[in-house]
């Protein structure tokens, strides 16, 4: 008994002096942290300042309903019930019995309100008693911020908002995400909170130790107009053709800004929502719209020119076994390189690459390689999800390449790119050769102060020459204007587009699943273009149609179509101060008859019928006007210097 004693004598002295402070901090830590209070993200707003995103404070309220003294409590029970029933509706003796109850179990912790906003937060502290803060009060304040998006799902993923993972990882796809940390997020503030029960913790003043800062706003490059368009015309296509899922992106030329993306695909109830970024993230074949990237090569590399002419064999050619078959049955015959990129002739196009660059295959992808088409490579533009490119290259371990991999690449499969990527290299051709990045942003701001400004990256200064510009953007503009083009129904006199048809097979190993990827990329107006668009259609109801002039192309057309009506492009004026010397004569003529001639006919033959009729009228005479032509007068019938009397009636020929 006595070295037990000895042993409980020992382990009290070293509980209280040598491991005394070792355990009073692991106490201070399990009753009182301290808690981060996020500071409110900064706001997304469109290139017009329309709000697009924005960070809302919510509080929740409760009240200790211990810390008051006897006197206080019973003074401002009522008066607090009283306003607790008035906001909610509830009678106020039952917030008279949940209270005292709370007080007789010495409850630290009654919630009152959840997810109330700023103005509802101010109407509760005014509440008796808790008007007297947390002490002696019992006033108890917890602030979060939910992000709100006031034009609804618009632009929603490439906007951004928070992912939460079955594992509960937290992500923010889209500029969100992208700009989040850097500019969005601000700097997080510190509270004390005490543990005063099972999981619940209060804190320990009514307010912050710091302060959160918030963070700066950015403002995008997206047109909430244009981007209205595009939703839309997306969103009624899809829903005509039952497609799985598809993406539009319109995109400004010159800058490369993005003024619309939406991306819609579809649920399993048969509603479309904005499930995925697919223009961002989606690489995968593109079909015929890569035969411009083809063209491209063989005109730079000087192997072949538009009009040469080519043979489709009957619309069916084989490469190993393997056949390149046309859409028309028979082919096209003989025809000229232009017009099989008019018509998207497989067998056309195959066999001009096949021919040019069967013996130098390497000689084909380092073109594409200089196009800034590189396998394994990206635009690199911020958003998280990027999808990479597929450019098969038989100097490349496990590179893709086969015996048909260059005869497949000459019309799109084997290839693969995002939509996105896709654009940017057509957007090149329109933009005459320079290749501009995407870009999302125009700057960051805090308050009206500029903090970051972004400004237009060129990837590629000239993709390929002058001439295979010029060769490109006029079989582009074929596609829709001659009769015989893909494009041909999407022709409108009223405004000019220019660009190219896709239709691909996805899953084409599998007959049984066998379904399509339909697309249209190009520019308009044709001549200097102000826009360049793409938009790609998956898995469209094969029933309904799958062409890509028939699918994605419709949409295309409205989007321009809209932007013409509702957003017209407009060429400014420099000056008005425009002297005409022909104008500045026939006025001097004018002025000097109205000064000389008052009650005498002048001559006013060879004068405009309209100037002649006001000067006639100011001497108060009435003027009949035969007009036959121009309005030029060319017989009167008074003759020169003739008195003439008030209310006379004077006869002009004009011819």
């Amino acid at each position: 008994m006595f070295v037990f004693g000895l042993a409980v004598v020992f382990k009290l002295v070293s509980l209280q002096f040598l491991q005394g402070d070792k355990y009073k901090s692991l106490v201070e830590k399990q009753a009182v942290k301290n808690v981060t209070i996020p500071a409110n993200r900064g706001n997304v707003y469109a290139d017009d300042g329309s709000l697009l995103a924005t960070s809302i404070p919510k509080y929740n309220i409760a009240i200790d309903a211990v810390v008051s003294s006897n006197k206080l409590f019973e003074d401002q029970i009522k008066g607090l019930c009283d306003s607790l029933s008035g906001y909610f509706g509830r009678p106020s003796a039952d917030y008279d019995k949940l209270i005292r109850k709370a007080r007789i179990n010495k409850d630290q912790y009654l919630l009152l309100a959840r997810n109330i906003g700023y103005s509802d937060y101010l109407r509760f502290r005014g509440f008796p008693l808790l008007n007297k803060g947390a002490i002696p009060g019992g006033l108890i304040v917890e602030q979060n911020t939910k992000r709100e998006f006031p034009m609804g799902s618009i632009a929603r993923r490439t906007i951004g908002y928070e992912h939460i993972d079955d594992y509960g990882n937290v992500t923010r796809p889209g500029i969100d995400g992208a700009f989040g940390v850097k500019y969005l997020r601000g700097v997080d503030g510190k509270r004390w909170k005490q543990k005063i029960g099972k999981d619940k913790w209060k804190p320990l003043t009514d307010y912050n130790q710091i302060e959160p800062q918030d963070g700066y706003d950015i403002y995008t490059t997206i047109d909430v107009n244009i981007q209205d368009i595009a939703h839309h015309a997306l969103l009624e296509q899809l829903d005509k053709y039952k497609a799985d899922h598809g993406c539009v992106v319109v995109m400004e030329t010159k800058t490369g800004e993005i003024k619309a993306i939406s991306n819609l695909g579809r649920s399993s109830k048969g509603v479309y929502y904005e499930r995925l970024n697919y223009a961002v993230g989606e690489s995968h074949e593109p079909g015929s719209t890569f035969k411009l990237m083809a063209l491209a090569a063989a005109f730079e590399d000087k192997l072949v020119d538009t009009s040469d002419v080519v043979d489709t064999e009957k619309g069916v050619i084989s490469f190993y076994g393997k056949k390149v078959r046309d859409s028309k049955n028979g082919g096209y015959g003989k025809i000229t390189i232009s017009k099989a990129f008019e018509v998207s002739s497989n067998t056309g196009i195959v066999k001009v690459i096949d021919q040019a660059y069967r013996k130098q295959p390497s000689q084909f992808i380092d073109r594409l390689y200089r196009m800034n088409l590189r396998h394994n490579d990206s635009l690199g533009i911020p958003i998280i999800g990027e999808g990479k490119m597929t450019i098969p290259d038989p100097r490349i371990k496990n590179g893709r390449w086969s015996g048909i991999a260059l005869q497949w690449m000459a019309y799109g499969y084997g290839v693969s790119f995002t939509p996105l990527q896709t654009l940017t290299f057509y957007n090149a051709i329109a933009n005459d050769g320079e290749m501009v990045k995407p870009q999302f942003l125009k700057e960051v701001k805090e308050f009206d102060n500029v903090i970051v400004p972004f400004k237009k990256e060129v990837i590629n200064k000239q993709v390929c020459s002058k001439e295979t510009v010029a060769k490109l953007q006029q079989l582009l503009k074929n596609v829709v204007i001659k009769k015989h083009g893909t494009g041909h129904r999407l022709y409108n006199e009223n405004f000019s587009m220019a660009g190219k048809t896709g239709t691909c097979q996805k899953d084409y190993r599998d007959k049984d699943k066998l379904n399509y990827i339909s697309s249209f990329v190009g520019y308009f107006p044709a001549e200097n273009p102000k826009y360049s668009c793409i938009v790609v259609i998956h898995e469209p109801d094969k029933s309904v149609g799958y062409y890509g002039a028939d699918v994605s192309g419709p949409v295309f057309q409205k989007i321009a179509q809209k932007i013409f009506t509702d957003t017209p492009i407009i060429d400014e004026v420099k000056s008005l101060e425009i002297k005409s010397v022909l104008a500045e004569q026939e006025f001097e003529n004018y002025y000097k008859l109205a000064k000389t001639y008052k009650t005498v006919m002048p001559n006013v033959v060879g004068m405009p019928a309209m100037d002649a009729l006001t000067l006639l009228e100011n001497m108060h005479v009435k003027v009949k006007v035969n007009l036959q032509g121009n309005g030029i007068v060319k017989t009167q019938s008074v003759k020169e210097h003739i008195k003439l009397s008030d209310n006379q009636t004077i006869i002009l020929t004009a011819s």
